[in-house]
């Protein structure tokens, strides 16, 4: 297999994730909401979703303690801030390992998180990924530390469900397509749908609006879900307003900076949630984002207590963008000949 330098990967055709004690912390508390219903089980699902910058990590804790650590955020972080969140709950375990895709930004810590675990915790049970390889240094260093620790690689696709040993839960793999990774890595990018009573999470990486067109032709209303983690960062190139129709989240949670180089969230996504009525949280204003669920009700807690109107949050964005141009300094500029500025003249 090209790019897994000789790995034994076994590709999973029906398999998922999720260990550890998690206690809350944030000061942003929303009312429940959900529906009352027959399926509620003993405990909770928590979902951690980290602020890590212009990047993505979440955590999935069950209610029997099972644990899966979705990304990893950035490489220039090393993982050292997921790590030291992961400590600060207490979880001396992955039981499962998952990366989206190989962009930097979404492995970054994988082969940090890897050691730390195997040398200081108890280790990592299994990693899970699309196959697609990348050349980076990033991903290469992902591979070695899945060899040298003898960490059991799977190999997922649509119609994958991960093997979670706490049946109260169920996730299932809806991209990449099975069969076909001719595509790039958004276009694989790992998405999942997990279930727990009469709530459902859906989180699809980077994925585009290629395979969210797909996906609502494949899946249509299945793809409900309470809560939507908005794909590639809130970029307007997912998000798109067929696939939000199937979807139709009460809760959207973005993954991005305050100050993203990308200008993310996009305009476009937030007035989209905006218009659904969608309470959204950003890691960049929020922090770090808890959500718990008994299967029905969801209560939702923010490091930072800050509105989830997506309105307000546009206008956050604009303020944040308008103080950051202020504080830049000035650029040059070539001159405009002999009567004009000499070359380089500084202007604002």
């Amino acid at each position: 297999m090209g790019g897994r330098r000789g790995l034994v990967v076994v590709s999973v055709a029906g398999l998922l994730v999720l260990s550890g004690c998690i206690g809350g912390f944030g000061s942003n508390s929303d009312p429940e909401f959900g529906d009352e219903g027959d399926d509620a089980v003993d405990g909770d699902l928590e979902i951690h979703h980290i602020d890590v910058g212009q990047a993505d990590a979440t955590l999935l804790v069950t209610p029997a303690g099972e644990t899966i650590l979705i990304d990893t955020g950035d490489w220039r972080q090393d993982g050292q801030g997921v790590i030291d969140y992961l400590e600060s709950e207490d979880i001396d375990r992955i039981d499962h390992l998952v990366a989206t895709h190989a962009h930097a930004d979404h492995i970054g810590g994988h082969a940090a998180v890897i050691e730390h675990f195997e040398e200081n915790g108890e280790g990592v049970g299994a990693a899970y990924d699309s196959g697609v390889v990348h050349t980076s240094q990033t991903y290469n260093d992902y591979l070695d530390a899945v060899e040298a620790y003898e960490v059991r690689l799977f190999e997922v696709a649509e119609g994958s469900t991960l093997p979670l040993e706490d049946d109260a839960v169920e996730a299932t793999v809806y991209n990449p397509p099975d069969g076909d990774t001719s595509g790039g890595f958004h276009s694989n990018s790992v998405a999942l749908a997990v279930e727990f009573g009469d709530f459902t999470y859906l989180t699809t990486g980077d994925a585009e609006r290629d395979v969210e067109q797909r996906l609502v032709e494949s899946h249509g209303d299945d793809l409900a879900a309470d809560v939507y983690q908005a794909g590639h960062h809130g970029s307007s190139t997912s998000s798109t307003d067929p696939f939000l129709e199937r979807v139709s989240p009460d809760v959207a949670v973005v993954s991005g900076g305050l100050e993203s180089q990308y200008g993310h969230p996009h305009d476009e996504v937030l007035e989209s949630f905006a218009d659904r009525g969608v309470a959204t949280y950003w890691t960049g204003v929020h922090g770090d984002v808890v959500l718990t669920t008994d299967g029905n009700d969801v209560s939702v807690t923010a490091e930072h207590d800050e509105p989830t109107d997506p309105e307000t949050l546009l206008e956050r964005k604009h303020e944040a963008q308008s103080e950051s141009a202020s504080l830049e300094p000035p650029r040059p500029s070539v001159g405009a000949g002999v009567d004009g500025p000499s070359p380089l003249t500084l202007t604002p």
